[in-house]
């Protein structure tokens, strides 16, 4: 995937300082990893009266299609051309909205710490992307761009097959940008209309996505014509949050034709007061979906307790078979009472089962499942035990999909109540930073043949994080490992 941004200027406003709002040096080439490859950015010219800055995403097919176990980009039916021989490496799509957010953090948010004037200031642009998928074609890419104040948005058609014109045109195009906008304002655009335009995307879509979504099109898609498309389609068409967006997006629209603030105009926000949704129940809807969007249908809940994830997986047909797994006799017990098993129907007490056990041991029942979840349960070991605990699930186990959620250390200087220095539950052995919980994950994912992901759970604080951090492990290697084997 190829994308350039270029500019001009003079001797008093040198072209280079998109340097300054690309945070990259122009005199350097710089890679940086992502969750799907490596992004290298680097200047093919970069002089006061041109400059250019280049973002090249290398994209390792074979892993992300073992990762996505086959389903292809964001489980759309056409989106691997094949198992192992696709487009994704080569058409820009959400893969590289996601690495223009990662790479390009600070100059998506318009800000410059060397040089705090520049990202206010419209610039000459041009944009270039040499293979752009657009379901759609060139009339839906014009749509789209030309209501946001470029003067020249170019989408050309790519051929199937150049020594044969008469087989058509591709679902690709060659897309150009050029027009004078601040820099933050073109990457956000994209951000949001580069999934759009592809109609997919790579990772599972959760509630957390509107507010994404909201936050890229601050000042431009609250008013443009073609608003509920691109929400309806950067959202998965999720109808519940597609609908969400389209509300949130009104109040903005009415509220800024109004010259006034959105909570004037929500007659609801003064009269009752909406309850926050609880983090254990954000923490359940987050874990629900990324196992949707896995496929997963034979599911284990590791450290079940009592039994609230193991309930909101019975309502679900997709999943199958759930399983219970709990040290505590009296929790299970517990898990029972609460989805009242001696009153349950034959078919609905078929899809269920509560096993004691402990996770610091192999169970050969926990073997061959779809996914497997822990869900704030690593923090109740002591560290010493967390390698027997990993090889139990990772070595042993080996489902397809782990999920790990625990709590972010650093969120709870958040927490009112919590006194300073304490951990948000007594039994907690330890509480780790994202930083820690990154590196343990990473480090587990190498040794075991998994890839990790993480997803933030609440609401993600832009200093200090979200209060509950997950890690999704993704199976790339069937051998089992036996490193850190115990009894």
């Amino acid at each position: 995937m190829f994308l350039t941004i270029s500019t001009t200027g003079s001797a008093e406003h040198p072209a280079t300082d998109l340097g300054f709002l690309l945070h990259k040096h122009p005199g350097k080439v710089q890679a940086f990893s992502t969750s799907h490859g490596t992004a290298h950015v680097f200047y093919p010219e970069a002089t006061d009266a041109r400059c250019t800055a280049a973002l090249l995403l290398e994209v390792d097919p074979v892993a992300l299609v073992r990762r996505g176990q086959g389903k292809g980009r964001g489980g759309a039916p056409d989106a691997a051309l094949a198992q192992y021989v696709n487009d994704r490496p080569y058409a820009a799509s959400s893969l590289l909205a996601v690495a223009l957010s990662s790479v390009f953090r600070s100059a998506l948010k318009g800000q410059c710490t060397a040089r705090p004037e520049l990202p206010e200031q419209a610039r000459p642009l041009r944009i270039e992307i040499p293979v752009l998928p657009a379901r759609g074609g060139a009339a839906l890419v014009h749509r789209l761009f030309d209501p946001l104040g470029w003067d020249l948005v170019q989408a050309e058609p790519v051929p199937l097959d150049e020594q044969f014109p008469e087989w058509g045109d591709s679902r690709y195009v060659r897309l150009v940008l050029e027009g004078g906008l601040r820099l933050a304002d073109a990457l956000r655009q994209l951000y949001v209309l580069l999934p759009v335009l592809d109609d997919a995307k790579h990772y599972w879509v959760a509630p957390d996505e509107v507010d994404k979504l909201l936050r890229a099109g601050d000042g431009w898609l609250a008013a443009h014509p073609e608003n509920g498309l691109i929400s309806a389609r950067y959202l998965a068409r999720h109808k519940r949050l597609t609908r969400d967006a389209l509300e949130r997006l009104e109040l903005l629209r009415l509220a800024e034709a109004d010259g006034s603030e959105v909570e004037e105009l929500d007659n609801a926000v003064g009269e009752i007061e909406e309850k926050p949704v609880p983090l254990a129940v954000q923490r359940r809807e987050a874990i629900l979906a990324a196992l949707r969007a896995v496929g997963a249908a034979r599911v284990l809940d590791l450290g079940c307790g009592q039994g609230q994830l193991v309930q909101a997986l019975l309502k679900d047909v997709a999943f199958t078979e759930i399983v219970g797994v709990d040290v505590s006799v009296r929790a299970l017990a517990m898990a029972a009472k609460r989805l009242r098993l001696e009153q349950m129907g034959e078919r609905q007490s078929s899809r269920v089962q509560l096993l004691q056990g402990s996770l610091a041991y192999t169970d050969k029942r926990l073997a061959g499942y779809d996914a497997a979840v822990l869900s704030e349960v690593i923090e109740h070991l002591d560290l010493p035990r967390l390698p027997a605990l990993e090889y139990a699930v990772f070595g042993s186990a080996r489902p397809r999909t782990v999920l790990v959620t625990t709590p972010n250390v650093e969120y709870n200087v958040r927490w009112e109540t919590l006194p300073a220095g304490h951990v948000r539950h007594g039994d907690h052995r330890f509480e780790w930073t994202r930083t820690e919980f990154r590196t343990w994950a990473g480090e587990v994912a190498e040794r075991y043949g998994y890839a990790a992901e993480f997803v933030p759970v609440g609401d993600d604080d832009p200093e200090v994080g979200p209060p509950t951090q997950m890690a999704v492990f993704t199976q790339i290697s069937t051998d089992s490992k036996k490193e850190g084997e115990v009894a």
